[in-house]
């Protein structure tokens, strides 16, 4: 099987998509958004009626499949259960996750192939085998190589990362998913999705100044909260959308996921056909411009786009400030000219300890190139950045780039230090040894999210996300209240004020270094190939199936957890040190919970163990619960589960015994996870419902016997002076509620492909 995008597998999605549009409008007799136009041409049948949004679950068959070396681990694991011999649609392995962001790029990059080389060595044998292509450590960012190598307009993509949108920046629609969902589709099924409901951003204008794309998603951040683009997708177009260079729109798609959005969508335009020529597709950039009509909305849409969109946002990149957000969430944002009062209104600390740029959503050639213009105006005046500054390049093909064409060198000569080509500190693989336990401190970064541990595994850390450029001037400002707008440096020679930086360019004129020797092909023998895994590995631990139900109801559930404020899920299932651990179920189940808030104590971590009345952490809790055969319950607030894609923050709970979860609303990736490892994913039909709930209590949900779609659960909650009764909701249809019953999708799949 080819793993590229191949010109064929494009013409061939092109041919589909023209044929399914077609149907599509004669279904619903009226013009198209571009995101309707590519889910109508990945469906699997097209439906009888219109899907109704945010209600309907309809059937897709995605293009492409995008994994990387921690999730990837367990996708792996689970595809092998299905017993194929090969994956049925091209799939790729990307080595980015697992390396270290501690001293510098070389020194961590040796001691993390070393610290991981068992992982690395069973998905690249387990690639090798299934037809997977595979991208070793040092390649670079899933996201980044994906938009470099593989993504195209029009086509439709899953990724086990919930910023797998990426790519809609080379308009593609790209999903974040769970590992089981990957795993099936490699498998051969079609993909399940609730049909998503739009939200329209009309751009007007052209970015100048200081003003980047990164400062576009931060406002719309704002404007809707890390919910409120649940169950949508966004699709951003209008006049001023052409000023905005490719990896400027990806920028902006792959941040769709902090707020909650499927995925985030830019229509193809002249911008999307240079990054694809510059990138050795020329091929596919004609005959994306030969069926243009397909990968663009049509006329009437942004005519009147109000009467296509569930909500608009409008925004006038003329008048638009840089914008800063944080600390704790993406979506408390302001523009820069707020930031200094911020900072004394809520008591922030303003000196900076930290400043940080690069990652999977801002490593692009124009976003260092700007970052650099910045740079190079202060060593011009003999100035270095005030505080530890540290880069993250996306890929080998950016750090190689940048590094010939002297960008590199512009930020070394303000004292920057250049990390691995990896995630690293944007998902918590920074070691931070200067810091006391327990100091506050701040920290500025152009990464994409900022919850409290996220980054250092330190909830006292203040992340304040920018654009690279603004990383930059703050850097050198050395404080959050340094406003590069208008506030001067003090230099050598006397006061002087940074200039906006220089437009920089969409891709290189020399063109990209050529970075394909990161990558390795599976075998042409796959039978010949084994997988690697130690019996005795305390790092990579083969999957046993969860048990059916048993066609009880849920009888007196202890709960475990109730949950206080956010709740994503790098605390129901925490990164950094934990990423060890990502392919041995049994031992990341110890990290259960360990970053929530409880609400009944408002300890992190820890509640009351039923069995001995002692405080202690949630997993010791949930391991002796096994232990007993006591099953238990999460309840949960607003949003809970929001964040990343992870499925151990399902798996986790489902292995230690938690029978449900009950919420005042799940996060959509997360919902699904609980569903498919078989936990009852549940909301409170009234929200204050969840405030009836105390630490004594047990939890009954009968009548199990008659799930149904559509249909309501009873709940009985036991308090210690007698027992009252509520409803709760769920999202399950027919062949979910067939997970349930089976004891998880991966069961489900193992019947089906025999």
């Amino acid at each position: 099987m080819e793993i590229d995008s191949t010109l064929e597998l494009v013409i061939n999605v092109y041919k589909k998509l023209e044929c399914n549009i077609s149907k599509f409008r004669n279904l619903v007799k009226r013009p198209l958004t571009l995101s309707e136009k590519i889910l109508a041409g990945h469906l699997e049948n097209i439906p009888e009626k219109p899907p109704q949004e945010g209600k309907d679950y309809v059937f897709l068959r995605p293009d492409r499949v995008a994994l990387q070396d921690v999730t990837g681990q367990m996708v792996l694991l689970q595809f092998m259960q299905a017993g194929l011999k090969q994956t049925v649609l091209p799939t790729t392995v990307h080595c980015d996750h697992l390396i270290r962001a501690q001293v510098e790029g070389e020194v961590d990059m040796k001691i993390s192939l070393s610290e991981n080389n068992e992982v690395f060595r069973f998905l690249e044998s387990a690639c090798s085998k299934y037809g997977i292509g595979f991208w070793r450590p040092g390649a670079g960012i899933i996201h980044q190589v994906v938009l470099e190598n593989y993504a195209f307009p029009g086509g439709l993509m899953i990724g086990t990362d919930s910023h797998t949108p990426n790519a809609g920046g080379l308009g593609m629609i790209a999903i974040g998913v769970g590992g089981i969902d990957a795993a099936e589709t490699m498998a051969g099924l079609p993909w399940e999705l609730l049909y998503p409901k739009r939200i329209g951003v009309y751009i007007t204008g052209k970015l100048n100044g200081w003003t980047a794309p990164k400062d576009i998603i931060l406002y719309v951040a704002g404007q809707l909260t890390v919910s409120g683009g649940t169950n949508a997708i966004i699709e951003y177009f209008g006049p001023g959308a052409s000023s905005i260079s490719c990896t400027g729109k990806a920028t902006i798609t792959n941040m769709g996921a902090e707020i909650g959005a499927t995925c985030s969508i830019f229509s193809y335009d002249e911008r999307m056909e240079k990054y694809l020529k510059t990138t050795n597709r020329e091929k596919i950039a004609e005959i994306a411009n030969k069926y243009r009509e397909l990968l663009v909305p049509d006329p009437e849409i942004e005519q009147n786009p109000e009467k296509y969109f569930d909500k608009i946002i409008r925004i006038d990149l003329s008048t638009l400030e840089p914008y800063v957000v944080g600390p704790h969430t993406p979506d408390l944002a302001r523009p820069i000219s707020r930031l200094a009062d911020d900072v004394k209104k809520n008591s922030y600390l303003d000196k900076i300890s930290v400043a940080l740029i690069g990652s999977c959503t801002n490593s692009s050639y124009e976003d260092m190139s700007r970052a650099a213009s910045v740079a190079q105006q202060a060593a011009a005046k003999g100035l270095k950045s005030k505080v530890p500054l540290l880069v993250t390049p996306g890929s080998e093909q950016i750090r190689a780039t940048i590094e010939r064409d002297g960008q590199i060198d512009s930020l070394k000569a303000i004292g920057a230090t250049v990390l691995a080509n990896a995630c690293g500190p944007c998902i918590g693989q920074w070691s931070r040894p200067e810091l006391k336990k327990g100091e506050p401190n701040t920290i500025v970064t152009s990464f994409n999210r900022n919850f409290p541990g996220r980054n250092d595994g330190k909830r006292e850390t203040m992340n304040f996300i920018g654009s690279p450029e603004l990383v930059i001037a703050l850097a050198l400002g050395g404080s959050l209240s340094f406003n590069p707008l208008k506030d001067s440096l003090d230099a050598p020679s006397g006061k002087f004020k940074l200039e906006p930086p220089e437009i920089a360019p969409d891709v290189p004129s020399k063109g990209f270094y050529n970075a394909r020797n990161g990558y390795v092909p599976p075998s042409q023998n796959l039978e010949s190939v084994q997988v690697i895994i130690d019996k005795e590995s305390n790092r990579l631990q083969k999957l046993e199936p969860f048990s059916k139900w048993d066609g009880k109801d849920l009888e007196k559930l202890v709960v475990i957890a109730k949950t206080k404020g956010k709740c994503t899920t790098d605390h129901i299932s925490p990164a950094g040190a934990w990423l060890t651990y990502r392919g041995h179920l049994d031992k990341i189940s110890d990290n259960l919970l360990l970053g929530a808030v409880n609400a009944f104590n408002d300890e992190v971590g820890k509640g009351k163990n039923i069995l001995n009345n002692k405080i202690e952490p949630f997993p010791q809790i949930a391991r002796r619960y096994k232990q007993n055969e006591i099953r238990w319950a999460i309840v949960g607030g607003d949003n809970y589960g929001e964040g990343s894609s992870r499925e151990h923050a399902a798996m986790t709970p489902r292995y230690l015994g938690c029978a449900a979860v009950i919420a005042k609303s799940l996060a959509r990736i997360h919902e699904t996870n609980l569903k498919k490892q078989g936990i009852l994913a549940l909301t409170f039909a009234n929200p204050k419902d969840y405030d009836k709930i105390e630490e004594s209590d047990k939890i009954s949900i009968v009548g199990l016997a008659s799930l149904e779609q559509g249909k309501p659960v009873k709940c009985i909650i036991y308090h210690q002076d007698g027992k009252e009764e509520i409803l709760l909701n769920h999202s399950y249809n027919k062949s979910q509620i067939e997970w349930f019953r089976a004891g998880a999708a991966l069961n489900v799949l193992r019947t089906r492909v025999k």
